[in-house]
């Protein structure tokens, strides 16, 4: 099956297991992806990734989620780039999440990296999702 917004499908594989209260989650693997766990995981909203191969030995990440008190860690993850619709900002522009209790994800020339990140940096880009 063909997946239109591969990034957008990891983010409800990772939202939805977390419903379930799931302890880990599995995801096609693209480097792409793994740039966003990668931030995940600095941010601390994730225990950390490994890639694995499913059945048919394609590589996918396994990706441990992170709870805290029986509650998920990540309370709430939505995509804001989406392919039909680009959403581009520069560095004074890019989105504090929550007053800056959460993260954008932001890709930027650099890298994908934190909005915090991109300010310390002085780099706009597209902002990927947000996470609180």
């Amino acid at each position: 099956m063909s997946v239109n917004d591969p990034l957008g499908d990891m983010l409800t594989r990772i939202r939805n297991a977390q419903m379930r209260g799931k302890s880990t989650v599995r995801t096609p693997a693209s480097k792409v992806r793994g740039w966003v766990l990668d931030v995940l995981k600095a941010e601390g909203y994730i225990r950390g990734y490994e890639k694995v191969q499913n059945e048919r030995g394609l590589p996918e990440f396994e990706i441990s989620l992170k709870y805290h008190d029986g509650a998920p860690v990540i309370r709430e993850i939505k995509r804001v780039s989406k392919p039909g619709r680009r959403v581009y900002m520069g560095v004074k522009e890019i989105p504090q999440v929550r007053q800056g209790l959460g993260v954008a994800i932001v890709s930027t020339p650099k890298g994908i990296m934190s909005d915090a990140q991109a300010r310390t940096d002085n780099v706009g880009g597209e902002v990927l999702c947000t996470v609180f």
